[in-house]
């Protein structure tokens, strides 16, 4: 199997038709939109069971908190036993929106020790235009007995953000609007952190919707100013699109820290300084 965090669509459907049946999760959400469930009724992966990202890929927390704090790390064990994990075994994820949501489930797994968890590239859409087929309802598997433990890829804490910013890299994932703050479309104040850098993450990927080959998404971070010898931090509006950030640096080959609490979290501490404008 290759070490890569994505899986095309083919090599998916080739696992499949083989016998090899990785549990397949279906993170159909979208900013805005709160009929992911009925989407998935609608049309799913054969065998994808659905995953919810505001309830089951985060916890509830007071606005200070940040929008989608991280989940605890018991209630991410029951929901993924829930969904069919057991030890060992391989994840695949995918949504219908660019990998944004499917890359919160892939970081959450990596970050609670499951070993193997790919995103499928380019999404149901790209499943689809292959020409594969789609299943309709419910799936609702047999429980697994996955044992997860917090802590496995690095996150960042409030207090030690600016130390990112100081001492290596600190990457804005959001759209170049909100970072300059030109628009605010759900936070309490425009803008973004001091000393980050805009790095929508839109440019990860082709217009197929696919990722970058690797040598580009490279190419692309260290003209950011990603070093392999320096940390780098990521964060966006609610430490959903961070993580397709962090997704895309390390097909590029880079580590990243995931900032969970991003700028939702920043802009409801009125004591924390905010800037607006390009840098």
């Amino acid at each position: 199997m290759s070490n890569s965090p994505l899986i095309t669509a083919r090599e998916l459907h080739e696992q499949l038709s083989a016998g090899e049946r990785p549990v397949l999760l279906d993170v159909r959400w979208q900013l805005g939109d709160p009929h992911g469930h009925e989407h998935y009724l609608a049309g799913h992966l054969p065998g994808a069971v659905y995953v919810d990202l505001d309830t089951e890929l985060a916890r509830p927390g007071a606005p200070r908190d940040g929008r989608h704090p991280l989940p605890e790390p018991a209630d991410l064990q029951a929901a993924a036993r829930g969904w069919g994990l057991r030890t060992g075994e391989p994840v695949v994820v995918y949504d219908a929106v660019r990998a944004t949501a499917a890359a919160r489930a892939w970081w959450l797994l990596r970050w609670a020790g499951v070993a193997v968890v790919r995103v499928l590239d380019g999404g149901l859409d790209a499943w689809t235009a292959a020409g594969f087929a789609l299943e309709t309802g419910e799936v609702i598997p047999e429980p697994g007995d996955i044992v997860l433990e917090s802590g496995r890829l690095p996150s960042i804490p409030l207090d030690r953000v600016p130390a990112y910013v100081r001492e290596g890299v600190l990457l804005d994932a959001r759209a170049g609007e909100r970072y300059r703050g030109e628009t605010e479309p759900i936070d309490p104040h425009p803008g973004h952190i001091p000393g980050a850098i805009s790095a929508p993450t839109t440019a990860n990927l082709g217009p197929d919707g696919r990722f970058l080959p690797a040598a580009e998404l490279r190419r692309r971070f260290t003209d950011l100013g990603v070093r392999a010898d320096r940390p780098t931090g990521v964060y966006c509006g609610s430490g959903v699109t961070a993580a397709h950030q962090i997704l895309a640096l390390q097909v590029a080959g880079f580590d990243a820290a995931l900032y969970p609490g991003s700028w939702s979290q920043w802009s409801n501490h009125a004591d924390l300084p905010r800037a607006r404008g390009a840098e």
